[in-house]
């Protein structure tokens, strides 16, 4: 398990694009029982982000969501959530924007 993630790389690269504020992004703590996250088919950063969502409505955009990490949030998050896969061999592409974009305007953030 690697720890490599966009936190506020997010905000310089993706924030001014779609036209957005700084947003916030979840430091992520330094330990976490992968095994536990594992074994009930969860991404180890899901559990956190839905705690740190706290019922509001959040985006992860990710190369590792799975079906199992969805149907958790689903299930545990009473808040509108945006989980969108991107293709890990070509990065984040202009249509995986869009889908952002739509999503935000969908919520009446945008």
């Amino acid at each position: 398990m690697g720890n490599e993630t966009w936190t506020d790389e997010a905000n310089r690269s993706l924030s001014p694009v779609l036209g957005l504020p700084t947003l916030a992004v979840l430091d992520w703590p330094d330990a976490h029982d992968d095994h536990i996250d594992e074994w009930f088919g969860l991404h180890w950063k899901t559990r956190a982000l839905v705690e740190r969502a706290a019922g509001r409505p959040f985006i992860w955009i990710d190369d590792e969501i799975g079906d199992g990490d969805r149907e958790w949030v689903t299930e545990q998050h009473p808040g509108r959530a945006l989980l969108h896969r991107v293709d890990p061999r070509v990065g984040l592409r202009p249509h995986d924007l869009d889908t952002v974009t739509e999503w935000l305007t969908s919520i009446g953030i945008r």
